[in-house]
């Protein structure tokens, strides 16, 4: 019997629906203390319909991390464009910190970090579908500007970890420990331009125009 065509748009809808519910369970009492039970009675449903859609909790959750973790990866890593590094890394840099202390990120993190021990597959899957992701298309991005002589980098892939690095500075980490609250977006903006501007310093081509 063939479906309606309504019939992908309308599962999709549902599914969606069912991520953004499931997403705030998760969120309020970790991934421990969710159950598909908690999950249905939000959504005002049976299990019965849940399950249709994700076979266990362990799914649900990691299709949670996929979708976060995919959606911001692509979202910094539009950023790469066929541009100079200094407005290039800068708009990735800015991109990437306003990601880092977002409040679901915040949250997703804590809940990983918690799991990862019993769970070592889940890390795992957020570091590939995340930041290996990232890390590996602004290596990509460095790649192409050294073959235009914008860079001079011997290995683009360290160069990516030292701007990510100077990106995050200890900042993050003091955050992640609430030692100091989330920076405001000027604040993002004035850290990342002085991270770019110690990379440009370091790995400027010379006579390739680029100010660091």
């Amino acid at each position: 019997m063939v479906k309606p065509a309504s019939a992908t748009p309308l599962r999709e809808e549902r599914r969606e629906a069912i991520m953004t519910v499931a997403r705030e369970v998760f969120f309020e009492h970790g991934y421990s203390g969710t159950s598909m039970s908690a999950i249905a009675a939000r959504l005002g449903g049976s299990k019965g319909t849940l399950y249709n859609y994700f076979k266990s909790k362990e799914e649900l959750f990691d299709a949670q991390v996929r979708d976060l973790c995919g959606a911001a990866a692509t979202r910094i890593l539009a950023s790469t464009a066929e541009s100079s590094p200094v407005e290039t890394l800068s708009v990735f840099g800015e991109r990437y910190l306003t990601h880092l202390y977002s409040e679901q990120t915040i949250k997703l993190f804590r809940i990983l970090v918690a799991e990862a021990q019993r769970r070592p597959e889940l890390g795992r899957l957020f570091y590939e579908v995340g930041p290996a992701r990232g890390r590996k298309g602004l290596e990509v991005y460095l790649q192409t500007a050294r073959s235009q002589g914008l860079v001079e980098a011997a290995d683009c892939a360290l160069a990516a970890d030292q701007f990510l690095s100077l990106c995050k500075g200890s900042a993050h980490l003091q955050f992640l420990l609430n030692l100091i609250p989330a920076p405001s977006p000027a604040e993002i903006k004035l850290h990342v331009e002085r991270a770019v501007g110690a990379f440009m310093r370091l790995y400027r081509a010379k006579g390739s125009g680029c100010s660091p």
